[in-house]
């Protein structure tokens, strides 16, 4: 019950932050959109569209995440923490459809451009510094955040780039008429979130699919616990993560026939010394005396 009410607590800043980050995003790609239309601007519209997913994503990113902190349920025995890692990767999925978008209407602006009021890009390029870097500030207060946070901070952190770039282009275009930077810039833009959508998407995957928890040292794990007094070998080593922040670990400790229950129990509390160390919040061992069978498993 105490890990339940934990992982609550967690979760509230974190849905906070990010329902402030909806507000401000989804706000904001509404200006855009108008913004473009008047500055005739295929940066800026790209944006909007790119914000306006992002929103979406958002507001997904709230629902699971609010699932997330629950504790476990009799169909949940681990809790609900991976529905962070679903919002996760729809935060992540949403960006390749809006950046494909992006890619079909900035082509045929790139071979013919077409004239922009480049003032009006300017100055929606600075409020977009300002709205998103408000966002980011806002979601870095929370300090730890989770993958589905990280996924969301992604997306901001892309639009502050992106901003960076038209507020730059739109001063060249400004003193050049080079026209053509506009949809180049979007197109920048789409690769830009292309190539870290598709990292986040694989990290998430990784986590679905049980790969081990990142800087996860099995055999320095390993080494540890067969240095313990009594354990004469290990085996059957696995660990996941639920979240990329919560690791779950199992594995079998063969102790000397010899050991006395005390020092079977104490063999069991300094092997999850090792692992909690390890950043292993769930350990779970079964010992079993040489020669024997299970004589002992411990959560």
């Amino acid at each position: 019950m105490a890990h339940e009410h934990c992982n609550h607590t967690h979760a509230h800043p974190v849905v906070k932050n990010l329902l402030i980050a909806f507000a401000l995003n989804l706000g904001f790609s509404v200006v855009e959109f108008v913004g473009g239309l008047l500055t005739n601007s295929v940066a800026i519209l790209s944006d909007s569209i790119h914000d306006l997913g992002d929103s979406a994503a958002i507001a997904a990113s709230l629902v699971l995440e609010k699932q997330a902190g629950k504790g476990r349920t009799r169909i949940f025995s681990y809790g609900k923490r991976r529905f962070s890692i679903l919002a996760a990767f729809i935060t992540s999925l949403i960006p390749v459809v809006g950046a494909t978008v992006i890619i079909f209407e900035a082509v045929p602006r790139f071979f013919h451009p077409e004239p922009v009021k480049v003032v009006g890009v300017l100055w929606l390029a600075v409020a977009g510094l300002a709205f998103n870097g408000l966002a980011v500030l806002r979601l870095r207060k929370s300090g730890k955040s989770s993958l589905n946070q990280r996924a969301v901070m992604l997306h901001l952190v892309e639009d502050v780039l992106g901003w960076i770039a038209v507020l730059a282009g739109g001063v060249v275009m400004y003193f050049t008429q080079w026209y053509w930077i506009d949809p180049l810039l979007s197109l920048g833009i789409a690769a830009f979130i292309l190539y870290n959508a598709v990292r986040n998407i694989l990290s998430v995957l990784k986590i679905f699919l049980q790969a081990v928890p990142e800087h996860f040292d099995e055999n320095g794990i390993a080494n540890a616990l067969q240095s313990l007094p009594g354990v004469r070998s290990v085996h059957d080593l696995h660990a996941w993560t639920m979240d990329g922040e919560r690791n779950v670990l199992t594995v079998h400790l063969v102790v000397d026939k010899n050991l006395a229950p005390a020092q079977v129990y104490n063999v069991k509390r300094l092997a999850r010394e090792v692992l909690i160390t390890s950043n292993i919040q769930h350990p779970t061992l079964e010992i079993e005396r040489e020669g024997e069978g299970c004589q002992l498993v411990s959560c």
